[in-house]
């Protein structure tokens, strides 16, 4: 895996025995909120899956590890479309909220590197190229400027 930092942003370079999401195309009509399945198509790095499973400090809860690059957004109109307060789940902007195209809209996440335990919600989403990376929603244009962008393991919470 190579990384590299292009004017403050990171671009990863990954090489993989699978596509991360396959073909892009753009979503169509009804149900286009539902990414396409990946269940056939688990990418490979060094013969390690970016998909690990495990348990939570939380006994019923099952989490899935996956790595995705991170990055940050606000309601500005240059970062979102023309509804720029409203998510593509239909509710607020507010904290704690993340857009992301490869997890169904209302999954639930965690960030640990950068947010412990903190639990966001997967309620908006990006531009159809795309594929796993999740944007976190900031109050303003600063603030995610400052994030960046990051390569980082998320936990996709079940149950």
């Amino acid at each position: 895996m190579k990384a590299y930092l292009i004017s403050g942003i990171l671009s990863a370079s990954l090489t993989f025995g699978a596509p991360l999401l396959g073909p892009q195309t753009a979503p169509t009509g009804a149900g286009a909120e539902n990414p396409p399945s990946t269940e056939t198509q688990l990418p490979i790095i060094d013969g390690t899956s970016l998909f690990s499973r495990g348990t939570s400090a939380q006994p019923d809860a099952k989490v899935t590890r996956i790595m995705v690059i991170t990055t940050a957004y606000s309601s500005t109109p240059d970062q979102t479309d023309d509804t720029p307060f409203i998510t593509a789940s239909g509710t607020q902007v507010r904290d704690g909220l993340v857009a992301a195209n490869f997890l169904p809209l209302g999954t639930q996440i965690r960030i640990p590197e950068f947010y412990g335990d903190k639990v966001f919600t997967v309620e908006d989403r990006m531009h159809f190229r795309k594929g796993y990376q999740v944007d976190i929603w900031f109050p303003n244009k600063t603030e995610a400027l400052d994030f960046g962008a990051k390569l980082t393991t998320i936990e996709v919470l079940e149950g």
